[in-house]
């Protein structure tokens, strides 16, 4: 073993190469800029890196670190000797590394021919500080923990070599061995016990964390519940009005009659009532009852006792005894045979249930939340929903206004059905275009949020990546005419306006086209245009909207993407 100290290089001369701050402030080594970093402050870096992302991809990110620095040596070694020979500009590396880390380096071994590619070194290093200070951050190891140092080895005998070589540490004192020792050779002559190599491949983690969060993202849609309170989307006044008549009862025991169109999202506002209640953590059990055969009703909602009159081989629940402790949804209620509805009655007046085929009665302690999309009070005139049931459920009744009566909600509706299923068909779209938001705006929407989120759906599908979704690619339900109208208007380019406008409108445009320099430029124009209808509507929305020609939820989505304050 021999005692590094090389006929190429005196240790002296490398402290003549090396300057302190002078009138710049800056520390070199040869032309290298340097810096003097505090061992502790390492170790806490180290420990952060860690603790956050794990030993390997800690250990693979300090090893690039020393390899870069190894490679950068390299570079200085022949800049020093130019003309030495291979063997002794490469010993001039570990001088280099005792001098700048002040480990005792030792040479066991070194047989290298850059010629033919052949590569073979061993060395001792004596009070590595890597090895003290992870013993004093962690204890004994498990493995070599001079990550950092092994690098700097690879990446100077890489950069000599002209080809990969990788150093191992062997023996580490981090491990309780008395010293470290270490040995480099080319990666193919490493065979199959090759696995370090994967600590000098760079990781793009902004890239994993995007696609771990997508696969979580996709992970939810499949495994957890579909709904959460953040799925009711929209901040519009309608929509406030109904979270705060809900709030009021949330927490209490009243039973509660959502009623309103198809589609409106009923059930994701009888979960937030759930959600927000003091039954929470017990079950919330959701039933349509247009769904289930008029034969079977009975028996789901109650349960069944097994036996000869019934023909179940076993009894089982019902959804009121699935949901005690908790809410129970009745969805589409009117849809209840009269038997159904007589039993229900009961429940509510009683507390208590019978399993069909049973005559032991069942105390439950349910919260009723029932929902329609139909009339009740017509039902009951007609006689097809018993009037003391309706009366019972319709103790704090509460409607859910369609789309079409909040319409300014429609630009953060795209948005969130956007992001919900860009993720679903792994599609990333940048919105909608002017045109397709206009004619979303317009459209009178007979299926609700649920046929918009499947307009929406269908967008996507239709559109490229990182496109919008132009009108074309919207597919409306045929109950409403006029965006069919819209899109052949759009696509001939046809103009609604007399032919006296028209041309005093295109002798405005010649004229400030002609300002060579002096457009305003379009936003400004338009911005201008709005404020001015504002102003000369005395503030009021829909007297400004009729001036312009266009709808009120058009306007204020204009106003709103202009930051034009509406007061």
């Amino acid at each position: 073993m021999n005692k590094l100290n090389p006929n190429s290089i005196e240790p002296e001369e490398l402290s003549s190469i090396f300057s302190l701050p002078g009138t710049e402030g800056e520390i070199t080594l040869g032309k290298e800029r340097m810096i003097l970093l505090n061992i502790r402050a390492m170790a806490s870096f180290r420990k952060e890196l860690i603790e956050n992302f794990g030993l390997d991809r800690a250990r693979g990110l300090i090893t690039r670190l020393g390899y870069a620095a190894g490679e950068k040596d390299a570079v200085l070694a022949r800049e020093l000797r130019p003309d030495a020979s291979d063997t002794d500009a490469f010993n001039i590396g570990p001088l280099l590394h005792q001098f700048e880390t002040g480990v005792d380096v030792t040479e066991i071994k070194l047989e290298m021919n850059v010629a033919k590619g052949s590569f073979y070194a061993e060395y001792l290093w004596n009070n590595s500080f890597e090895a003290k200070m992870y013993f004093d951050l962690f204890g004994i190891s498990q493995d070599p923990v001079c990550w950092i140092q092994i690098g700097y080895a690879s990446g100077y005998a890489s950069a000599f070599m002209d080809k990969f070589v990788i150093f191992k540490e062997v023996e580490c004192a981090g491990m309780g061995e008395k010293k470290c020792r270490i040995v480099g050779k080319p990666l193919e002559d490493w065979g199959s016990d090759n696995k370090h190599a994967s600590y000098y491949k760079p990781e793009h983690f902004a890239d994993q964390m995007l696609e771990l969060q997508n696969q979580v993202d996709k992970l939810r849609l499949n495994v957890e519940p579909s709904y959460e309170i953040s799925n009711i989307i929209g901040d519009s006044k309608k929509l406030q009005h109904v979270h705060k008549m809900l709030d009021h009862v949330a927490k209490s025991q009243v039973t509660i009659l959502l009623t309103g169109e198809t589609g409106v999202g009923k059930d994701l506002f009888a979960r937030k009532i759930h959600d927000t209640s003091d039954r929470r953590k017990a079950s919330f059990v959701a039933v349509n009852c247009a769904a289930i055969p008029e034969e079977l009703i009975e028996s789901e909602l109650f349960g069944v006792e097994k036996g000869a009159y019934t023909g179940a081989q076993k009894s089982r629940p019902g959804k009121f005894e699935r949901a005690h402790g908790g809410t129970l949804f009745l969805d589409e209620v009117s849809e209840l045979s009269e038997s159904a509805q007589s039993k229900l009655l009961r429940v509510l007046q009683n507390h208590e249930i019978e399993r069909v085929g049973d005559i032991r009665s069942r105390h439950i302690d349910v919260r009723i939340i029932a929902a329609t999309n139909s009339d009740l009070e017509t039902s009951v005139k007609e006689g097809r929903f018993r009037k003391d049931l309706f009366f019972r459920l319709n103790v704090y009744p509460v409607i859910i206004p369609p789309l079409r009566e909040h319409k300014e909600d429609i630009p953060v509706l795209i948005s969130h059905f956007i992001n919900k299923l860009g993720i679903k068909y792994n599609k990333l779209v940048a919105g909608v275009e002017d045109n397709a938001m206009e004619a979303m705006l317009d459209y009178s929407w007979p299926g609700n949020v649920r046929e918009f989120e499947n307009v929406i759906e269908r967008g996507i599908i239709l559109s490229k990546n990182n496109s919008k979704i132009k009108l074309s690619s919207l597919v409306f339900s045929t109950f409403d005419t006029s965006i069919d109208r819209r899109k052949k208007d759009s696509s001939m380019g046809s103009v609604k306006s007399n032919n006296n406008a028209a041309v005093e409108l295109h002798e405005h445009a010649e004229a400030m086209l002609q300002q060579e320099g002096n457009f305003p430029g379009f936003e400004q124009l338009e911005s201008e245009i709005l404020k001015t209808a504002m102003k000369n509507a005395k503030g009021n929305l829909s007297a400004a909207a009729r001036a312009l020609n266009i709808t009120r939820p058009q306007l204020a989505y204009r106003l709103k993407k202009l930051g034009i304050d509406p007061d």
